[in-house]
């Protein structure tokens, strides 16, 4: 009896210990399996604007509606969107006054502009714009600010300026390309020579005028032809238009084989900022400072002509281009 009765509590003993033993790896098991399933949530995302919040904004974004203005509108749609945003789609409003009223009007939040545009057609300052394009970004920033509430966010390093090419047959009539000074020389000794332009330029403070004012000479009305922006490219790449006004990061001007008058710098400093209304910027400040200047920052001259190349030459959609361009930042998934 004693030896069954050792026995059995040996046995006894026995079960307690595998029982704890089972008890304290499903312990360690639970344990370990929590880990990991915290270790997943707590994954990187899957870009750099998805780990920034916009979660219950809603925001607006317009544009004008050339090809660069169609592809920047269509980045800050697909940044905001990314980040969480409620976005709609504006983009391709129509020419400058029309965007701006309607940012003003708070029918968008958002809008890219550019400083030279701000200095001299919105905010309408008669002094030339300054020749620095942080300086005079600055300047435009802190004047829409006090007088309209609008907030300007980052500066891209390209510049976008107004500019003339000339066309193929007089550029080697002329051995190589003009100058602005020699160019409007041209015009006046040949009553024959067309200068195209597209409907603001003759009308801007930062346009026209100061083209005249610096060479001391005008263009005659019968002279001048209006056409469509992307028209001018193609009259003047057919010999049709003497001179034509185009924008200097245009990937026309190369594609077309269009040669660039050169400009002392007479036209004012064009690089792009997140025009924003101010209501709408501070519900998240360094969010938005963050994705503007993330996806301005790496938009050379160079860059911004090959990327609207696709749209104006190629035919792709602006929103294809420019989701590709921050899928290769590395901005959105």
């Amino acid at each position: 009896r004693k030896k069954k009765a050792a026995a059995l509590l040996a046995m006894g003993a026995v079960s307690a210990l595998v029982l704890a033993g089972c008890a304290a790896e499903t312990e360690t098991d639970t344990g370990t399996d929590t880990g990991s399933d915290n270790g997943s949530s707590d994954s990187a995302p899957a870009s750099e604007f998805a780990a920034l919040d916009l979660s219950g904004i809603d925001i607006a974004v317009g544009s004008k509606q050339f090809p660069e203005q169609l592809i920047l509108g269509e980045m800050l749609v697909a940044s905001f969107e990314e980040a969480g945003a409620n976005v709609e789609n504006k983009v391709n409003l129509g020419g400058t006054a029309v965007s701006r009223e309607a940012l003003l009007a708070g029918d968008i939040d958002i809008q890219p502009d550019y400083n030279g545009t701000g200095w001299a057609t919105h905010l309408g300052q008669d002094e030339p714009a300054l020749g620095d394009p942080d300086e005079l970004t600055e300047k435009v920033a802190a004047l829409d600010l006090e007088e309209n509430d609008i907030v300007w966010v980052g500066r891209s390093p390209f510049n976008n300026t107004y500019a003339f090419t000339s066309s193929p047959e007089l550029t080697e009539e002329n051995g190589g390309a003009f100058t602005l000074e020699s160019m409007m020389q041209y015009v006046q000794d040949n009553p024959d020579a067309v200068v195209c332009m597209e409907s603001e330029y003759p009308d801007r403070a930062d346009g026209l005028v100061l083209l005249e004012e610096y060479s001391g000479q005008t263009i005659p009305q019968d002279q001048r032809r209006i056409l469509d922006f992307g028209i001018i490219y193609t009259e003047t790449a057919a010999n049709n238009c003497d001179f034509g006004e185009v924008y200097t990061t245009d990937g026309r001007i190369s594609a077309l084989g269009l040669t660039l008058v050169e400009d002392p710098g007479v036209h004012y400093l064009y690089n792009i900022s997140g025009s924003m209304v101010g209501e709408t910027y501070r519900q998240a400040p360094d969010v938005f400072d963050e994705i503007i200047n993330s996806m301005l920052e790496p938009l050379t001259n160079e860059r911004m002509g090959s990327l609207e190349a696709r749209v104006s030459v190629d035919g792709e959609e602006a929103s294809t281009v420019a989701r590709d361009y921050l899928r290769t930042e590395g901005l959105i998934e």
